[in-house]
């Protein structure tokens, strides 16, 4: 699917792919991306790879053509989507550090032998009202000990490692792998949530977790919620929308006009993502996402009203895209970007 450094995904190979993931949708939302055949699927795409440094095993595609992927992947199923940027953020915290230990490492989730998650919504959005770290790194007998709570953890219960975050004790935030089933790792049962539980989301407890690895960062870790990843999802979402809404339209001539019109915000919005993952500020990424959370509440919405009462029945594509649409009004959601939907939806205007 990628050269390397490659600057678009080749389309042929992103529409095979994006049709794959949409046939096996149906066993991901039962039993998740990991078991249903949808992580083997972007492996075999090379997808995987292009999320991976050419010198670990991967062909180190550039953000753009990543960003690309990443919209057609949630396109064809958002569960896969999902899982797959917290397979990537853990990579690229394992890309930040030294040689060899991202060298022993990367090649192995390149080729699919090894699967990986992130938990680290403790640093970024989860529970910073709270007085203390919800997860503790302490130096021990030459090591690290993890106490605390990791409140989200997508896929926890079933990939072999979490890359972690916890604040050491002279109040940095570190980084660190941890194993599966290691002593004194506790997964709670994934949550019931109001759309995407196939994701198998879980809080995961540390009591005396002595880490398999430490990492070091060399160069920059990005542990920031509200990233282009997010905004590339809820653009794959509202692509799905509009998907229903041309279905819709193809029998409503009527309709015609309403179709162009969000496809038109669509693309806008898509062609200012391209040209942020060159240069932008973590304004320029909020103002991004902001909008495309707006959009894809918007255009899944559309699509249940042009479907009607049959879009209203559980199971229909439109009444799964309301629920999962939900998903950008939580997820990833930094403080800036969570007050200005609020003022939208309130018709406030921009937040001061």
């Amino acid at each position: 699917m990628f050269s390397t450094a490659a600057t678009s995904p080749d389309p042929e190979a992103l529409a095979t792919l994006r049709a794959a993931l949409a046939d096996l949708a149906p066993a991901t939302r039962a039993r998740g991306p990991w078991k249903s055949g949808a992580f083997r699927a972007m492996t075999d795409a090379g997808l995987l790879a292009g999320f991976i440094p050419a010198d670990c095993g991967g062909s180190g595609a550039r953000e753009g053509a990543l960003l690309a992927a990443l919209t057609e992947v949630a396109r064809g199923c958002l569960t896969t989507a999902l899982a797959l940027t917290q397979w990537a953020s853990a990579c690229r915290l394992l890309a930040a550090a030294d040689d060899p230990l991202r060298r022993l490492i990367l090649p192995r989730l390149a080729s699919g032998e090894e699967t990986t998650t992130v938990g680290i919504a403790q640093l970024t959005t989860s529970r910073q009202h709270q007085g203390t770290p919800a997860l503790r790194a302490a130096r021990r007998d030459g090591g690290w000990r993890l106490d605390g709570v990791c409140p989200w953890v997508t896929g926890a219960d079933t990939v072999d490692t979490i890359v972690t975050g916890a604040v050491a004790e002279d109040g940095a935030a570190s980084f660190f792998v941890v194993r599966r089933g290691c002593p004194g790792l506790a997964i709670d049962p994934p949550m019931e949530l109001l759309a995407l539980s196939a994701a198998r989301t879980s809080r995961v407890r540390f009591d005396g977790v002595e880490p398999e690895v430490v990492i070091r960062p060399t160069g920059p870790s990005n542990a920031r919620a509200g990233g282009l990843a997010t905004t590339a999802l809820a653009l794959g979402a509202t692509r799905a929308a509009l998907d229903i809404l041309g279905r819709e339209a193809a029998a409503r001539r009527g309709m015609s006009p309403i179709v162009a019109g969000f496809a038109a915000e669509t693309d806008a919005l898509a062609a200012r993502m391209a040209a942020g993952a060159v240069e932008s500020t973590p304004a320029d990424r909020d103002a991004l996402r902001t909008a495309a959370s707006g959009l894809v509440l918007r255009a899944s919405q559309a699509a249940l009203v042009a479907s009607k009462g049959a879009g209203f029945t559980v199971g229909h594509p439109a009444e799964r895209g309301v629920r999962e649409a939900m998903l950008f009004l939580v997820w990833s959601c930094p403080e800036q970007v969570a007050s200005a939907v609020l003022c939208e939806l309130a018709q406030l205007g921009d937040p001061a």
